[in-house]
């Protein structure tokens, strides 16, 4: 029981009630909605970047702008693969009894897909700027926007986490 006098079958004293199977239900559902979010960005960036390639001037950018753009769009199908990767494995694990460790390694590539749309957003807007602003500002700019993205996607989330985490 726990401090509600609630039936907990972790036995960590807290949560909520329901048996380990609902708990791994919860969190799948849980996660595919963030994936759903995520997904949708990387996906209409990589789209988007699969199209540069194909533009009349691409051709006139210089060879480290060319790198970065390839860069770019190889970060993008990493992250994308990460962010898919989760749907496949459910499904091929599917009716196995393994939820619980499904709902880990698909956390594990969500995780990892959102860094990779980290470095892949962060790449694009390096190749972005470069192209239509000065040299001098890129790096404050791309800087000052990384940085805003570790707050809100990392910062923020693990202060929360730390400040409003009973020890129980």
């Amino acid at each position: 029981m726990n401090s509600n006098g609630e039936h907990d079958p972790s036995g960590s004293g807290k949560g909520r009630r329901e048996t380990v199977e609902e708990r791994a239900d919860r969190q799948w559902q849980e996660l595919i909605q963030e994936i759903r979010v995520a997904q949708t960005g990387v996906q209409i960036l990589l789209g988007f970047l699969f199209t540069v390639v194909f533009a009349p001037r691409f051709h006139e950018l210089s060879q480290a702008d060319r790198t970065i753009y390839v860069i770019t769009v190889v970060l993008g199908s990493l992250a994308t693969g990460s962010l898919i990767g989760p749907v496949s494995f459910h499904r091929i694990v599917s009716g196995r009894r393994i939820k619980p460790a499904a709902v880990t390694w698909a956390s594990r590539l969500v995780f990892a897909g959102i860094v990779l749309l980290l470095a892949t957003l962060t790449s694009a807007l390096v190749l972005i700027l470069r192209i239509a602003g000065g040299p001098h500002l890129v790096p404050w700019l791309v800087s000052g926007v990384l940085a805003w993205y570790l707050v809100c996607w990392f910062a923020l989330p693990l202060w929360a986490r730390s400040r409003h985490t009973t020890k129980e």
